[in-house]
């Protein structure tokens, strides 16, 4: 049995820059003693008093915080955490925390002031800073296993469409690359650090709302906070009847699992 204490759901968005308060940025919190997940709000506040929406640049820092209070949490972020096995053959990468450097090189969205859209168009590279604009890439139509999986999951190469997945991911992929370097072995990122969950370790796992967020009614919330909601909800139901361990284990074959151990997948999914 897994003992979390701590159900984070992370509903994402990759607009605008790493410090922008995003109403996009949803997270929900559910603990295990029964009751609904509630919504967390920003550390910041208006000059009015009420709270700001978060930046990315926050979730990072507030995840981190638990893990330095040592909280047993599972926070399930709505991003990809990888990318197809084919961009680690065109790029001559192979493991994922190869793919995490290289990526943060390629695709500096972490910094301020750095949209998605600054790297895609060049603006980055003018100045000098990076390669060549389209060094790092991929086609729309390329799909991990674990999207292959789904009726609906969209490619991590899919821009410029209604909430866009491959901005979320090129957004919160350096994000990763930093809890991994802050929080050390305190943290176990899933299934990268392995498949098993270890004792006494944060996890975070990538999950994809669509999967759950009808299971709840939706009682006012936005559709970003509804999402959050329903991954906080549904990690604790499932923990709560004992079948969250499963989800852990998807029916992979060897073959399969070798390539999601490069791609990940998404937790839910099997």
């Amino acid at each position: 049995m897994l003992d979390f204490e701590l159900f984070i759901g992370i509903d994402y968005s990759g607009a605008e820059t790493s410090t922008s308060p995003l109403k996009g940025l949803q997270v929900a919190a559910a603990r295990t003693d029964g009751a609904p997940p509630v919504l967390w709000t920003g550390p910041r506040q208006s000059n009015n008093g009420r709270p700001v929406n978060w930046s990315r640049r926050e979730i990072a820092e507030r995840l981190l915080e638990e893990v330095r209070r040592g909280t047993r949490f599972l926070a399930g972020i709505d991003h990809g955490f990888s990318f197809p096995l084919s961009y680690f053959a065109r790029y001559g990468l192979s493991t994922w925390p190869d793919f995490l450097a290289d990526f943060v090189h390629h695709w500096p969205t972490h910094r301020d002031y750095v949209y998605v859209d600054f790297v895609r168009d060049g603006n980055l590279y003018r100045r000098g800073e990076s390669p060549p604009p389209g060094s790092r890439t991929g086609d729309s139509d390329e799909l991990r296993l674990t999207e292959r999986w789904t009726s609906s999951a969209k490619s991590v190469f899919l821009f410029d469409v209604q909430g866009s997945v491959a901005k979320s991911t090129h957004a919160g992929l350096p994000w990763l690359h930093w809890l991994r370097e802050q929080a050390g072995d305190r943290l176990h990122v899933w299934p990268f650090d392995g498949w098993a969950i270890p004792p006494g370790k944060a996890v975070l796992a990538e999950v994809y709302p669509s999967l759950f967020r009808h299971r709840y009614d939706r009682e006012g919330r936005t559709a970003d906070q509804q999402d959050a909601y329903a991954t906080a909800r549904w990690m604790q139901e499932m923990q709560a009847r004992g079948a969250l361990p499963g989800y852990f284990e998807p029916p992979l074959t060897l073959a399969e699992r070798s390539v999601a151990a490069l791609e990940g997948w998404i937790l839910g999914v099997g």
